[in-house]
C-alpha cells in the first residue's frame, strides 16, 4: 500500500484543500500496540491500489508525532484513539473507526454514499 505520511500539523491544511475534491483516509497507527499491528496488517491486505483514487490515505505514526494526533482530535473532533481511521470530506471529519472496527469495505461504501 502506497501510504501518504503525516508528518507535520500544517499537513492538516492540505488534508483539508485536497478533501474539497477527493475524500481522504487519515490512518492512526500506534507502532507500540499489537492491536494496531493487527488493525493495520488487516487493513493493508483488504486495500487494492486502485482504492486510492477513490480516497487519498494518509499514515500517522502517532508514537513519533503525537502532538499531530492531538491537533486531528481537535480539528475533527473525535476522540484520540488507536488504531484509528478517520474520513475527511470537505474538512470535515464524516466517518470513524477504531480498533479490529476498521474496515475497508466501510470507508468505500461511506464515500460511495
Amino acid at each position: 500500500m502506497n501510504w501518504n505520511q503525516l508528518t507535520t500539523i500544517e499537513q492538516l491544511d492540505i488534508i483539508d484543500q485536497e478533501s474539497k475534491t477527493l475524500p481522504v483516509l487519515l490512518f492512526k497507527h500506534s507502532t507500540r500496540c499489537s492491536i494496531s499491528d493487527a488493525a493495520l496488517g488487516r487493513f493493508e491486505r483488504k486495500w487494492k491500489d486502485e482504492n486510492s483514487s477513490l480516497i487519498k490515505p494518509y499514515y500517522l505514526d502517532l508514537i513519533a508525532h503525537r502532538d499531530i494526533s492531538n491537533a486531528i482530535a481537535l480539528r475533527y473532533d473525535v476522540m484520540h484513539e488507536s488504531p484509528q481511521a478517520l474520513v475527511i470530506l470537505n474538512g470535515k471529519c464524516i466517518f470513524s473507526q477504531t480498533h479490529m472496527s476498521i474496515s475497508v469495505d466501510e470507508i468505500l461504501d461511506v464515500i460511495s454514499a
